[in-house]
């Protein structure tokens, strides 16, 4: 077989282990399809996901399905006020051997996992949470002057709260800037909701079984990256990132009049990766312009903010990515 069979056989496998794995996570996870879909990207592309919803919609119960059904090893930190930054990375402690010796032995913090579940995130110090910074882009912590890897792969699934906001921190830009996508949670309908009654509050609940292993999912994250991309969506994604900095000298007044500041050469890495990361998870062999547009809001949202004028008037920065992104890509496809 030639290079190009082999990648093609390579893929179709992954996408038929990648059905596997949605179909066991919906059985605990019921009937949130497209938060599914976006956090396995994330995964696939070996980044961290930022999830947004109320308490009580399932994201817990998600992390610790994926936790299961890609073979990770998987902890959860409850974020607070009072959490200190060796609360999470760890400390070193003065130990007493058996022979009256003495000697610093380093305790590892619950970072030191694969899977790792920021629960409001939001609610604690700059401090603390800036202790997650070097982690989620180096892969890698600093204790008392040594660097200490953590264990591959690593994926940091965060929550926050978008309503209750007293007494929160927000995340700088430039952590949220280290989320490849940003995950909104909604309220089931109604029928979901039913169905999530019935499969709950029975004597037995369904159970997650184990698809990848850790391995695989490494050799997944690297196939993915060889996944070919066209021409034509590069420069989507291209055109996309740079319609939003007010700043460029060809961006609509629109933009120039709403938006504070755009996304950066971050936001075009992350589109590249979880447009071949949808076309994966929808059987397809390379992403279209359709998977573009799809992504953007996810990869977008968290990586721009509205200027005060635009905030005081009410606009929706969802809104406006929605239509900016749609009349870019109608008035490319008419070209």
């Amino acid at each position: 077989m030639s290079e190009s069979e082999d990648l093609v056989a390579e893929i179709e496998a992954l996408e038929e282990k990648l059905a596997e794995a949605r179909q066991s996570i919906t059985r605990r996870f019921i009937g949130q399809e497209r938060v599914v879909d976006l956090t396995l990207t994330a995964l696939l592309c070996g980044g961290h996901g930022l999830l947004i919803g109320l308490p009580g919609l399932g994201k817990t119960r998600l992390v610790e399905t994926l936790s299961t059904v890609m073979g990770l090893h998987g902890n959860r930190i409850q974020f607070t006020p009072d959490l200190m930054p060796a609360d999470i990375l760890g400390s070193e402690v003065l130990e007493t051997g058996a022979d009256g010796s003495r000697a610093f032995k380093f305790i590892e913090g619950p970072i030191f996992c694969q899977l790792l579940m920021a629960d409001e995130i939001n609610r604690a110090s700059p401090r603390t949470q800036s202790a997650l910074l070097q982690a989620m882009q180096e892969r890698m912590v600093t204790v008392a002057g040594e660097n200490r890897p953590l264990s591959a792969p690593f994926h940091v699934l965060a929550t926050q709260n978008p309503i209750e906001q007293e007494g929160t921190y927000p995340l700088p830009e430039a952590q949220l800037d280290r989320f490849l996508v940003q995950i909104d949670v909604q309220y089931p309908d109604r029928q979901t909701e039913k169905d999530i009654l019935l499969a709950t509050t029975g004597v037995e609940e369904a159970e997650a079984s184990q698809v990848f292993t850790q391995q695989e999912l490494l050799d997944a994250q690297t196939l993915l990256r060889r996944m070919p991309v066209g021409d034509s969506v590069v420069e989507t994604i291209l055109d996309l990132v740079r319609a939003f900095r007010p700043d460029e000298p060809d961006v609509s007044d629109r933009v120039r009049e709403t938006v504070a500041w755009g996304p950066g050469p971050r936001a075009a890495q992350a589109l590249m990766m979880t447009v071949r990361a949808r076309a994966m998870l929808q059987g397809r062999l390379a992403p279209n312009a359709e998977d573009v547009l799809d992504m953007v809001r996810p990869v977008l949202s968290h990586r721009m903010s509205l200027n005060f004028a635009a905030r005081a008037r009410g606009d929706s920065l969802a809104d406006l990515i929605d239509a900016i992104a749609a009349a870019l890509t109608r008035t490319e496809a008419a070209a």
